[in-house]
């Protein structure tokens, strides 16, 4: 693992403006996993951050390539979309300098944006991870194992009885009728074992938004989950986090009559239960050596939705005013499509990786 930890005062990503980190919680981390069955080596990066544009994934491959050998495809990165973490998005340095000012005022100075030099950082980091890990292979046996944890997370879509669907529409709305989609249970965790048996580190995987935010720069609830994992098997094992499918997953229980816990407390029992859930599956791990290493990648091309040329004149119409005026939810989607306006003239279409 690679220190990330963003400096007090930088922004703090996960909403749709500017908000800035004012004290430290526990620190971010990148942490990474190097496999090698003699044949082929995969590398496994988890990210405490709220997301990793494909420009730093695409650099940091190619490094990687060149002081390992491990092919870019055999390189998975994936950020835990905390949003106690720095500053990797939303927006890019310079993404919108080819446009108006006004956009250009609504991106930069109005909206959640990456640090430059932040990225640079967990560019460098993320690459030296991979690389120590590849250095320090070591003989090990792996287990691959599930459980399941259906105590924390809940679906954040509902369908109403409007017939529309609703994102958090409120905890006890009547109106709800039943959620939009489901949740993912299932808590995938794969060990590695050294030759006595001791654990060296775990990947584990589930499906649920890193927004319980205890206070401060975090690595969220991911912070007690590796807690609880070193807890039982000691402070040196690595913990490399992948959040799962976790599109409208959140620990946000829309349908609880009870009140939600303090931050903090959200943050212990989301991390917690899950890490428990873990600690269990590796308990019960019969590791072997008999794994067989592969890697495959494709990449989609989508193109971007196109608002109508009515609605981005409505919208641009509407980011004039004060949001105070307008409401802040309708100011902010209307910021969002002028920002979408001005990048389908650069860039139409979105890449969009799958990896296996």
């Amino acid at each position: 693992e690679r220190d990330i930890t963003p400096d007090l005062g930088m922004e703090k990503p996960g909403g749709y403006g500017k908000s800035y980190h004012r004290s430290l919680h526990d620190p971010c981390k990148v942490r990474a996993a190097v496999f090698d069955d003699g044949k082929k080596r995969v590398a496994i990066v988890g990210l405490d951050a709220l997301v990793i544009r494909r420009p730093v994934v695409l650099a940091a491959r190619a490094e990687i390539q060149k002081r390992t050998g491990i092919p870019p495809e055999a390189v998975l990165i994936g950020a835990s979309h905390s949003h106690s973490s720095g500053p990797t998005g939303m927006i890019l340095p310079g993404e919108y300098d080819h446009a108006s000012e006004l956009v250009k005022e609504l991106a930069y100075e109005k909206s959640s944006c990456a640090d430059a030099k932040y990225l640079e950082t967990v560019q460098k980091q993320i690459i030296e991870a991979v690389c120590a890990a590849d250095a320090a292979k070591a003989e090990a046996r792996c287990s691959f194992g599930s459980g399941i944890e259906d105590q924390v997370a809940y679906n954040r879509r509902f369908r109403m009885k409007t017939g529309l669907s609703f994102t958090h529409p409120g905890q006890g709305n009547p109106e709800i009728v039943e959620p939009a989609g489901p949740v993912d249970p299932e808590v995938g965790v794969i060990g590695a074992f050294d030759a006595e048996g001791k654990l060296i580190g775990c990947i584990v995987n589930f499906a649920c938004h890193a927004t319980t935010s205890p206070g401060g720069i975090s690595a969220n609830y991911i912070y007690y989950l590796e807690k609880v994992i070193r807890g039982a098997f000691g402070p040196e094992v690595v913990v490399v986090f992948l959040p799962g499918a976790c599109g409208d997953i959140t620990q946000v229980d829309n349908r609880s009559p009870y009140r939600h816990p303090q931050r903090e407390q959200w943050a212990r029992l989301v991390g917690g239960r899950v890490g428990a859930e873990a600690v269990k599956v590796l308990l019960a791990a019969e590791p072997g050596s008999d794994v067989a290493l592969d890697a495959a990648t494709t990449v989609l091309t989508f193109n971007r939705r196109v608002p109508t040329p009515e609605r981005v004149k409505r919208c641009t119409e509407m980011v004039g005013e004060d949001p105070k005026e307008v409401g802040r939810t309708e100011w902010t989607f209307a910021k969002e499509i002028v920002l979408l306006d001005a990048i389908l003239s650069k860039s139409p279409s979105a890449e969009v990786e799958i990896q296996a």
